[in-house]
């Protein structure tokens, strides 16, 4: 068939179909015209094919390019979360009580009756009475820090500031009170495994609310709206591939982090794994790609 003639083609199969529905010709045959309508639309516009080649291409190498592109949000929140941590965590070392800055009593307690040599069921906080109850609460939790260094953002960039000093501070504690407690192989060996995944959505969710804050704050010679909208279509990429971290940590921590049947050394070792694949993946992946 002659490219030229394909539209007067279309357009006659398609008055074909509604004739045929409007004269309430036989199921067969219409559901057969349909059928050929919908095959000939999508292979005119690409309909289907282009919403699914376009998320395999975001994945195989867009996402990673785009991350790369916007590294000084994405290395300005990576500083503002980990230093934190590592300054808590080293501290508590020397000044166990320190914790009692960050942490209520009753929080201290409450984590180190979850990840205690001899809890019932490690890492399970108490009001999760199963594994799928543990991932909807896993869930609930990342989401919950994903979006607060997403959403502070929109205040000129403090907000997002703010909970990614928070956050690093809460989690910082967390690990060097139950480091400075002994509790090594259970805290540690049960993180290993999600943490690459959960700690990595948190940058990416805050360089979101950088890359917003920024706009805002800076737009250049571009309207303040129009700035704010372009970085918003950056933003939100960002954010996708941070919740999709963010999901795959909560079903790791929920089903493979809490088994104690699985020795601590190959819990580090998938864990040490899964860091270095989660970051060649966004170093490496895509390097001859674009990230729109």
């Amino acid at each position: 068939m002659a490219i030229a003639s394909l539209p007067g083609s279309f357009r006659r199969l398609a008055r074909d179909l509604a004739l045929a529905r409007d004269r309430q010709y036989s199921a067969p045959l219409v559901e057969q015209l349909h059928h050929r309508v919908l095959t000939a639309h999508q292979r005119i516009y690409g309909a289907a094919p282009a919403q699914r080649n376009s998320l395999l291409a975001f994945i195989a190498g867009g996402f990673p390019a785009l991350v790369r592109s916007e590294w000084r949000v994405v290395l300005s929140a990576f500083l503002l979360f980990f230093v934190p941590i590592l300054i808590m965590l080293v501290a508590l070392q020397h000044s166990p009580d320190g914790v009692y800055l960050i942490l209520s009593p009753e929080q201290a307690g409450n984590f180190q009756d979850m990840y205690a040599p001899d809890a019932e069921h490690l890492g399970r906080p108490r009001q999760a009475s199963s594994a799928w109850a543990m991932w909807g609460y896993y869930i609930a939790n990342n989401v919950r820090i994903d979006f607060q260094c997403f959403a502070g953002g929109i205040v000129f960039g403090i907000g997002a500031i703010f909970f990614l000093i928070y956050n690093g501070l809460m989690i910082g504690s967390v690990a060097g009170h139950l480091t400075q407690l002994g509790y090594i192989e259970t805290f540690w060996g049960f993180v290993a495994g999600h943490s690459a995944f959960e700690l990595t959505g948190a940058v990416l969710a805050g360089a979101a609310g950088l890359k917003i804050g920024y706009a805002l704050v800076a737009p250049g010679n571009l309207a303040r709206s129009v700035a704010l909208k372009n970085a918003a279509a950056v933003a939100g990429k960002l954010l996708a591939g941070a919740a999709a971290l963010t999901f795959l940590a909560a079903f790791i921590e929920a089903f493979w982090s809490p088994m104690r049947t699985i020795p601590v050394n190959i819990k580090y070792g998938v864990g040490l794994a899964l860091w270095l694949l989660t970051w060649a993946y966004l170093l490496l992946i895509g390097r001859s790609g674009h990230a729109d």
